[in-house]
């Protein structure tokens, strides 16, 4: 949600500054996106749901680097008896079993994985729908332009007045008199980074060993209310 609205931002902003002077006349304001969303139940929702299937996937993960550890493991007490035959059949299914676990992660977390499209699965609807609230508030105010103050625009400066976040939430029928204060931003927004077993980083960061012969262990504001 961060940068849902940080590209139109940086092009209107560019094209405001190749206006004429004179001309830019016209009103503008802001919302802060990530406590609007943080103030919604279905976004919150969607986030857990999330955390869930992200801990389940890596505790699946672990349950095969685990399985891993185990070949190799028995491997390196059976070498001495193997022929060259059968070691070199171990170490063809201990590396296979590597390559699957990678596979899997990267089929999961990697960049358009499962956890990507389930994230814009269930977070669509929800982005929506503010996005609607939104534009229904520019329109009411007759703003030309709507800046996201939690996106990757940089705004060093924010006056209150120009601040039109509690009328987007009043729009979503969640205006309250603890209006503006600040919501679950980190804990309901992001989905919790998955880690291989004891802290370390997770198979789709892990190298595959190249193997010749013998096989080596994988180390697994109060706002001023405008009228």
């Amino acid at each position: 949600m961060n940068k849902m609205f940080s590209w139109i931002a940086a092009a209107v902003l560019a094209l405001l500054l190749s206006v004429p002077q004179g001309a830019q006349a016209q009103k503008f304001g802001y919302v802060d996106s990530e406590f609007i969303m943080g103030k919604l139940p279905a976004y919150a929702q969607a986030q857990q749901e999330l955390n869930t299937l992200s801990s389940n996937w890596q505790k699946d993960i672990e349950t095969q680097k685990k399985e891993l550890d185990k070949l190799y493991r028995n491997y390196q007490a059976e070498e001495v008896v193997l022929t060259e035959p059968m070691k070199k059949k171990r170490q063809d299914e201990i590396l296979k079993k590597e390559q699957d676990i990678k596979a899997y992660s990267n089929n999961i977390f990697g960049f358009e994985g499962q956890l990507f499209k389930k994230r814009q699965e269930l977070t669509k609807p929800v982005q929506d729908q503010v996005f609607e609230a939104i534009e229904k508030v520019a329109k009411k105010k007759q703003l030309a332009i709507v800046f996201d103050k939690s996106g990757d625009l940089t705004m060093l400066y924010t006056n209150p007045v120009h601040d039109y976040t509690e009328f987007v939430l009043e729009e979503l029928g969640l205006a309250s008199e603890e209006r503006n204060q600040p919501g679950q931003k980190g804990a309901v927004r992001s989905v919790t980074t998955p880690q291989a077993p004891g802290g370390e980083a997770t198979v789709e960061d892990e190298p595959v060993p190249t193997r010749t012969k013998q096989p080596t262990r994988t180390t697994t504001r109060p706002a001023t209310r405008k009228n």
